[in-house]
This record gives C-alpha cells, structure tokens and sequence, in this order.
C-alpha cells in the first residue's frame, strides 16, 4: 500500500479545483436576496431600483419562475398510520407570496460581477406582513398554533409508525419493572468547509443544462434537478471535481441551484454564484432536532420484554427531498439496537415549523435512534442497579439473521465479542479506583457505554453503474456515481482495481461527476460507498480481467484457455510468453473499455464505545480523558482511512454532545449564525483514543464490508452523553440536556446545590 493517499497532494498543494475555481466564458454573477424574518406574507416586492443599477443584467423573483420551475421535489416509499400519506406542501425556489422561515431566498439578482448584484440586492424594497412563527415541533402540535404552510393540518405531514404495536404493549402489562426516559437530540448546523456554490450553464445548441456544483453524487441531485426543470435526466450535467466537505447536506438539490439554473437560460449566459457563511447558517440543510420519549419494560432477571419509543420530529419549513426518509426509516432500520426484543414499536410525528428545512447528517437517522436507545438502556442499567455492560451482555442478539420488530433483518454480528474487547481496552474494572483519584482532586469523573448498530448501504438507484476507461499511457479512469469529497474514495477505489488488474495504483484515477459521461447510480451516503459502489468496481475489475482473455490470446497467438493472468498480466501457461494488461489494452484503444453495474443491499455495522470524562465543577468543565471504540466494519480495505473516518465521526459526535447548538428567538431569528456562537469541535477534545476492529465479514456484498463512515458519531453521542450524566449523578443531577457547554454544566450542578442545601 502507497503511503498517504492518492487525493492527499493535490488536496494539500492547493491544486485541486472546487466550484468556485470554475468559470465559463460571458459568466454573470448572482447574489441572493433572502427574507429577513421567519414568517410573514409578501405584501409587495419592488425591483426597480436594483434593475436600474450599473451593472445589473436581472433581477428575478418568485413570480417569474411560478410557471417555468416546479417544486422542489419530495416523496416517501412507506405510509404513516392508518395508511395516511406524506403531505409535501411544495418548495418553491424563490418564495412565492409569503415566506416561512429566515434565510430563504426571496429574489436572485444577476449583475457582471459579484460585487454588483450584491450592491444592487440592498436596494430591493420588500413590503411583508408579519405571521406568528413557530420554532419548535412541540409548539407547533398545539391546537391553537398557527399553519405553516395552509394545506398541512396541525402542521403534522406524517405520523409515523413501525413495528409491533400490540406485542410491545403485552409486554409492558406483564413486565416485572418498566423505565422511561425522555430526550433531545438537539439541532446542529452542519458546516462543511466550503460553503455551497454553483456555476449554472444552459447549452442552447445541445438543449442541455450544466451545473458545477458541490454534491455528494451527480446522479442523485440530477434526477432532481429533472422534476424541478421538467426535462430528462438525460438533459442535464452536474459536473464537480473536489467537495469540501458534505455530511449529508450536499445530498440534496437547493433552491439556489435551481433558480440559478433558470437564470442561465433565461439569460442566455452563465450565471456563477457562491454562497458566504453566513447563508450555510441560514439556509443550508441541518439536523437531528427530534425528541423522544422511550420505555423499556424488563423482567426479574433484567431482561427486555418489549420497548415503545414516541418521537416527535423537527422538519424545519419545507420538505428537503431526502427529510421525511431520514426521520421514518432511517430512524427506525436499527429500532431495537443490538438486543433481542422480542416486541418494539415506534411512533414518529414530523413537524413543520419556521426554521430551516432538515435533512440529513452524518449518520442520517442512525444516531437518532442510537442516542435515545442507548441513553435509555444505560439509565435502566441504573435504575435496575445492574452493571450497564452486564445489562447489556443478558440483552444481546446471539443469532443471525435477526429480524427485529420494525422488519429489517441483521445479518451477521457478535456483539458480546465486540463488547468483551473493549471492556478490556478501557480497563472496565478498574473505573472506581480512578474515580477516587479524580474525587482527591476535585473532579466528577463519569464513565459510559454505547453498544450501537447502523444501517448502511442502502441507496435510492435500482443499480450502481461503473465504467472502466484506458487511456494512451496505460493509465486507468474509474468512473463512478458516488462523489469524493473527503473519505478516499481515490485511493480505495484505486486499491481495489490494483488487486485484482496488477497495475500500479498511481496509474488510476476517479471520476465522479462530468460532462463528459452519464451514470446512474447512488450518491455518496449511508456509508455506502466502499460497500456498494466499491464491491461493483471491484468485480467490474474482475469483468475487465475476463474480457480481456480472448484479445490476449489472439495477441499472444494461443488458444483462450492456454491464457492465465495473474500479477497484471496475460500469459501462456507453463510459459514465459506474456504481455500485460496495459499493454493490451494500448495495443487496442476502446476495446478493453469496460461498463458494469450491480447493486448490494443493505449492511449492519456495529460496535461497543467507552467514554470517561471528568468535570471540574467550579468552572463546568468536561475533558474527555479516555475513549475506547471497537468497531465490527465487516473486512477492512485501507486501514488508514477508517481510523481517519472513526476519528472525524467521533469527534463530530463530541462536538453535537458538548458545544454546538442550532438556537432561534421566539421571532424565528437564528441566534446561532456564525461561528461566534456556534462552536465547532476541534483537534485534541477527544483524548486518549483507542480504535480497536473485531470484523465479522458481511456475505452481502463481494468485499465483505460493511461500512464506516457514520460509525463514530453514532457510537460517540451516546457513549459521550451516557458519561456526563454519570459524572453529574454523583452531584445530584437528575436529568440533563446536550450540549454539555460549561455553562449548561455549571448551572446544572449549581441548581443541584442549592437544592441539596
């Protein structure tokens, strides 16, 4: 194995090219005028002034596109209760006739530059009259609440619900003990480093449309794109080279994106905008914002009969596409975690209210239900005085396939395996005496456990297409569906294709989204893309190596089954007659091309997170001082990147669990809009890390892995919360909330204070 990644120096030399670094020629520039409050009816909308600026080439509004563009799209392939239906009340790229929450794109002013339409965006006069705005799902369900959108009753657009409802409610009638706890699983804002941009194109002679933009897969946001524009997906090209940065919020199609690409046609010229910091805050996708309410009902000898989970779930606004899937099933694929329940059921209400649309984030549903489970799991350890590894460990799923109650079915594990590796890593035992020597000085240490599982793998494509391209040098070009935009999917890619071609993986290159070619496939999420598109790239290398046979026999003048290949090259058995691959494939431009397409289901990884912390209690402080993950990813192709991807999903989980906070005024205004009140994790909060694998190879796809990219955090969030309530129990604290800032912790443990005096 190359040491680094492929990606790695163009990435750190500066030479890699993202949206903003493309230009077309006779490119004009767009600035975005958004509303400034968070409910309110557009009285009136003049332009003229900003017209009339030097400069200014348009100024186009809600009206102007009412009759070209469509709404944003959203569907849902399941049914609420009693067979209800998913409402979508529509998303207009630039609001039309009123406006629901702060942020949204109201008008698109075009100018020769940047600084132009931004100049010229100040003069436009918008008359609004203002609505009541709700800003948190609970508000929103009461009675007398305010509509967000009009066609929306109660503003519920689905209640949701899955697995055994009966069978879980005998369970809790004849339970020898039931526990409860209620939990929030706060809004995040997701920040990405490089705030979203696009580069909109309309070829007129091609009748096709063309945007470079920031995306997790071209396919995904063009099939999209279609139903927004109301052409084939065929017709249009999303085109980009390096992301920085996506988490889930680059899955989805934007409004700016697509009145920008409007714009261009109208125009008849490129229209280019990037977006500021301040507009990712705004009006960037975020996440989580769920509450829920569960119970666990266990028998005399501390093992669970059944559990209930009612979740009530913030959806901002308007349905981002990929929203409602996010909060039903990519809450409910892993809804009794890893135990053997053999009743559990869920309910989930989707709300709609003036903040901003929520969708997807690292782990998309995933460490949703892993925090409310694992959170109630470790308070019921407590409340039943058992160890919390023991109340697992009688809990566990021992045989597989498991089927549990909400339908989907784990296919391999060994979850007390995983768990007995990390007891020993993290010194379980050995905890009292080191909270004794925390107490010496002064400190609460607190210590706790995640045994969680997520889905991955599964995709919205019926298939993953791939192709395989030579070039004159005997360089090789992957093609893919699924975008790179920080996880190494160059170098691991490029990985498996020398395994089995026997070239030299500086000769192979990844491209995922250009003008060029035109796949279908999944995009970039679920910690799908080393599993799915990876296991086709894999045997599409596989299918080159096949194809090849008959050409090398004729090249090596020799009968097809004479031809053996190993080591990158064709040769006659028992010979010393050969040529390689690359050779073959110079000798015969276009004929060792190759197009594949598969696809693979779903997968089930898991693993068993420590944290300890201690707390300072005269200033709030938390410090993470150790923290043991062992993690079942199926088989592991480049070690170096999953350690990257735990270390970067565990810290994002430290960073929800301890500082950041997505917050709004009861106005609506978002008082958490930039980095000077929203705080970020950084490098070194998460200390003495130890990463520890146990693989139990899936059957599910040709590579047996099952993925990794959202593991971290859906093990970090729970773990790192189980420990700071374990710290905060000691003082007398009862109940408490994320993020555990140092003030949230020292107003905590001051109010446990003074009513213990």
């Amino acid at each position: 194995m190359i040491k680094g990644r492929l990606e790695d120096d163009r990435m750190l030399t500066g030479r890699g090219k993202y949206v903003s670094d493309w230009n077309l020629p006779g490119q004009a520039y767009g600035h975005f005028v958004r509303s400034d409050r968070a409910h309110a009816d557009i009285v009136s909308l003049d332009v003229a002034a900003a017209r009339a600026q030097p400069g200014v080439i348009a100024v186009i509004t809600g009206e102007d596109i009412r009759a070209a563009l469509k709404s944003l799209p959203c569907a849902l392939p399941v049914k609420g209760r009693g067979g209800m239906e998913l409402i979508h009340p529509g998303r207009p790229a630039l609001a039309q006739g009123r406006v629901r929450f702060t942020g949204e794109p109201v008008a698109l002013v075009v100018a020769q530059s940047a600084v132009a339409a931004q100049d010229a965006a100040e003069l436009l006069n918008i008359e609004y009259r203002d609505r009541p705005a709700l800003i948190s799902a609970a508000e929103a369900l009461k009675p007398d609440s305010p509509l967000v959108h009009d066609s929306v009753p109660g503003n519920i657009v689905l209640d949701y619900e899955s697995g055994d409802d009966a069978g879980s409610k005998a369970a809790f009638a004849k339970a020898a003990r039931t526990i409860e706890l209620e939990v929030d699983i706060s809004r995040v804002v997701g920040n990405p480093m490089e705030p979203r941009a696009c580069l909109a194109h309309w070829d007129a002679r091609a009748e096709m449309y063309h945007l470079y933009t920031c995306t997790q897969g071209a396919p995904i946001m063009r099939n999209q794109l279609s139903a927004v524009l109301g052409v084939p997906p065929e017709k249009i090209r999303v085109i980009a080279e390096e992301v920085g940065g996506g988490f889930g919020v680059r899955f989805n199609v934007y409004p700016e994106y697509c009145a920008a690409l409007f714009a261009a046609k109208k125009l008849g010229r490129p229209v280019k905008w990037t977006g500021t910091r301040s507009e990712v805050f705004l009006a960037d996708e975020q996440a989580r914002g769920v509450r829920s309410r569960g119970a666990l009902a266990v028998d005399s000898q501390g093992k669970i009969l059944g559990m209930r989970f009612d979740m009530l779930a913030d959806l901002g606004a308007y349905l981002a596409p990929t929203g409602p899937f996010i909060n039903t099933i990519g809450i409910v694929n892993c809804l009794s975690g890893v135990y053997d329940v053999p009743a559990a059921y869920a309910r989930i209400r989707l709300a709609l209210t003036n903040t901003a649309p929520m969708a997807a984030y690292r782990g998309a549903g995933r460490p949703i239900m892993s925090y409310a489970l694992e959170r109630l799991v470790e308070h019921a350890a407590h409340e039943l005085g058992l160890d919390p590894a023991e109340f697992r460990r009688r809990n566990f799923i021992r045989q597989f396939p498991y089927r549990i109650a909400a339908g989907f079915e784990y296919d391999s594990g060994d979850f007390e395996g995983v768990m007995k590796k990390a007891l020993a890593a993290a010194d379980w035992r050995g905890f009292a005496a080191r909270k004794a020597e925390s107490e010496r000085r002064g400190k609460l240490r607190g210590r706790g456990m995640a045994t969680y599982i997520e889905a991955t793998g599964a995709g919205f494509a019926p298939q993953d297409q791939i192709e395989l391209r030579w070039g004159g040098e005997g360089e090789l070009t992957i093609y893919a569906p699924t975008h790179n935009h920080g996880q190494g999917h160059e170098t691991t890619y490029a990985q498996l294709v020398s395994g089995v071609l026997g070239i030299p993986m500086e000769t192979i290159r990844l491209r995922t989204a250009g003008p060029e070619f035109y796949l279908t496939g999944n995009a970039t999420g679920g910690s799908r893309s080393l599993l799915a598109v990876g296991g086709v790239v894999y045997l599409g290398a596989q299918e080159l190596v096949k194809k090849g046979m008959a050409l090398a026999a004729e090249a090596l003048e020799a009968a097809q089954a004479d031809i053996e290949f190993a080591a990158g090259e064709y040769r006659i058995k028992g010979t010393d007659r050969r040529i390689s691959i690359q050779q073959l494939a110079a000798k015969h431009p276009g004929a060792m091309d190759l197009a594949y397409a598969n696809k693979f289901g779903a997968c089930f990884p898991n693993g068993c997170h420590i944290a300890e912390l201690e707390i300072t209690p005269e200033t709030g402080e938390a410090q993470i001082v150790s923290y043991v993950a062992c993690d079942d990813a199926g088989n592991i192709i480049n070690h170096q990147i999953v350690e990257g991807q735990l270390q970067g999903g565990i810290a994002q989980g430290a960073g929800q669990a301890f500082t950041e906070l997505a917050v709004y005024d009861e106005a609506g205004q978002l008082l958490t809009g930039s980095f000077m009140d929203y705080a970020m994790p950084r490098p070194g909060e998460v200390a003495g890390l130890k990463l520890l694998e146990h693989p139990v190879p899936t059957k599910l796809n040709p590579l047996g892995a099952k993925g990794v990219g959202e593991a971290g955090v859906t093990g970090s969030l729970p773990a790192l919360m189980n420990a700071v309530v374990d710290a905060l129990r000691q003082a007398g604290v009862k109940h408490f909330e994320m993020p555990a800032t140092p003030r949230r912790l020292w107003e905590a443990l001051q109010a446990a204070h003074r009513k213990a005096a």
